[in-house]
Formats: C-alpha cells, structure tokens, sequence
C-alpha cells in the first residue's frame, strides 16, 4: 500500500506516537515531511520504513544517536556490512556491561534483603542503616 498519510495514520502504521514522530523529525532523525495546502504533514512510505526502523533500533537498546549513525551508514554508498556489524558488535559489549552492573546491583539487593528480617521498626532496619553507611550499599 503506497501513497501519502498524515501524521495519525503513520503513527498508527508504525506503532509510534504522533509526539514521538513530531521528536524524530526536530532532532533530524525524520525528514520533513512535505505539506498539504491546508499545512498537515503529508508523509509518504519512506516514512514509514525510517519510523519502523528508528522503531526497531530502539527496542534493541541503541539510542537515538546510534540509530542516527546507522540511518547515515544506511544511505552511504561507501559502507559495507562491517561498519555495521562493528556498531551492532560494540551495543553487544555495552548491553553485557549493563548486565554485569545489573547482577551487582541483584546480588547487593539480595544481601540486604536477606539482612532484614521484616520487624521491627524502621529506625532498627538493616537495610535502611545499610544505605546510610559509606562504603556498604
């Protein structure tokens, strides 16, 4: 299905939100759009493949400065499947960092949960001294 839309049937096509889409197009991850006399955004497919795959990027962790990077290597005709796999390679190493700092945190959490018994009041609970003390949270 080819032609042009406005704004609320690409957000509805794509799954994004008309303020996300109006976001997108100010930091310049969306061209402007063309518009209709009346002045509505008149979009066309392309549209609908950038949004999909701003989309898609998002939920695979890179930020909007990433997905900028790699909408750019997806046009340049000098770029080969390395430059993007290398970008895709250090996410990888940046999602597994996360992870690790995510077990810590899990771990600790454990530790001070399992210093607490649940009783008594506030003022003797191990978890909250835990937080205040330097060094042991």
């Amino acid at each position: 299905m080819s032609g042009t839309f406005s704004i609320g049937r690409l957000a509805k096509r794509t799954q994004v939100s008309i303020e996300t889409i109006r976001f997108y197009e100010r930091k310049g991850l969306l061209p402007e759009p063309e518009r209709r006399a009346s002045g509505y955004r008149q979009y066309n497919d392309n549209a609908v493949g950038r949004l999909v795959f701003i989309r898609h990027g998002k939920e695979l962790g890179f930020s909007l400065a990433e997905i900028s990077d790699l909408l750019t290597l997806r046009v340049d005709p000098h770029t080969t499947c390395a430059d993007v796999k290398l970008r895709t390679d250090t996410k990888i190493s940046s999602v597994r960092e996360k992870v690790r700092s995510l077990q810590k945190i899990e771990q600790a959490l454990i530790n001070l949960s399992a210093a607490c018994r649940g009783l008594g009041p506030t003022s003797e609970c191990p978890i909250l001294e835990a937080l205040e003390t330097v060094g042991e949270a």
